[in-house]
């Protein structure tokens, strides 16, 4: 096995467990879909990363944040939904990045390509992986709270807003990392497409976890192999696959 595959293994195993895992909270709060629109926020900062040639999740995360924390501003000050507000802030991003985005760089852009990876960024990955989902095992259970009835949060002395802001935090960082593995069109399907496979399979919370876990990891570490047999652009891969698991799943739904 060369050392490129070998970085472009670990990082994608990483990064598809941990969005796994980041999905089966977002799933829960309906907020899966609020991962494409901030993977489309990135495309300025990655558009500036493949200018300037520097790595694209690091030109892609101060855009995220920026657009985290907008959002998480205008949600306060509206009260309009999340959903809403996402919209909104990655439509400009969107238009922004197409001011001057080169046109032969767009697709690395628009669907990623994690076997490029260096060995710095892969360990950046591993590093930022491990802490996302010590973060999201952390906020796990007030997040679900949160989303059943902020009343009954605040009633246990759980700061909404705090936590709230938190999250939108993990998320952005996790489409940060995303977008090297799959762009920034296909970021929704990182974190919903293995947490949806594995709520067709779970019978528990536990059950839950492991399986979007698993299924975002082994759906990068067989795109990612499959890329060096056919040569096909590696992110649609890694999303292709995962979506067959989806539908195999759909036979042994509980």
């Amino acid at each position: 096995m060369d050392f490129q595959l070998l970085l472009s293994l670990i990082s994608g195993i990483f990064i598809g467990g941990v969005a796994g895992f980041l999905g089966t909270l977002m799933l829960s709060k309906r907020m899966a879909l609020v991962a494409g629109p901030l993977g489309h926020l990135a495309l300025p900062g990655i558009a500036l990363a493949l200018i300037y040639n520097f790595d694209i999740s690091l030109g892609a995360f101060p855009f995220i944040i920026l657009g985290v924390i907008l959002i998480w501003l205008f949600e306060i000050r509206t009260k309009l939904p999340i959903e809403a507000l996402t919209a909104i802030v990655f439509a400009s991003g969107v238009a922004i990045s197409f001011l001057f985005l080169p046109i032969e760089k767009a697709e690395t852009a628009l669907i990623g390509d994690i076997t490029k990876v260096s060995l710095k960024a892969t360990i950046v990955s591993v590093i930022l992986s491990i802490l996302i989902a010590i973060l999201v095992k952390e906020i796990y259970s007030k997040m679900v709270l949160i989303n059943i009835s902020e009343d009954l949060a605040k009633a246990e002395k759980i700061d909404v807003k705090k936590y709230n802001l938190l999250y939108l935090g993990i998320v952005g960082i996790m489409i940060a990392l995303g977008v090297k593995m799959v762009g920034g069109l296909l970021t929704a399907a990182l974190v919903a497409i293995p947490a949806s496979t594995s709520r067709n399979l779970s019978k528990n919370l536990f059950q839950y976890n492991f399986l979007s876990t698993f299924f975002g990891a082994f759906s990068a570490l067989l795109g990612i192999l499959l890329f060096k047999i056919i040569h096909f652009p590696v992110g649609p891969l890694i999303i292709i696959i995962s979506a067959f698991f989806f539908l195999i799943s759909l036979i042994f739904k509980k």
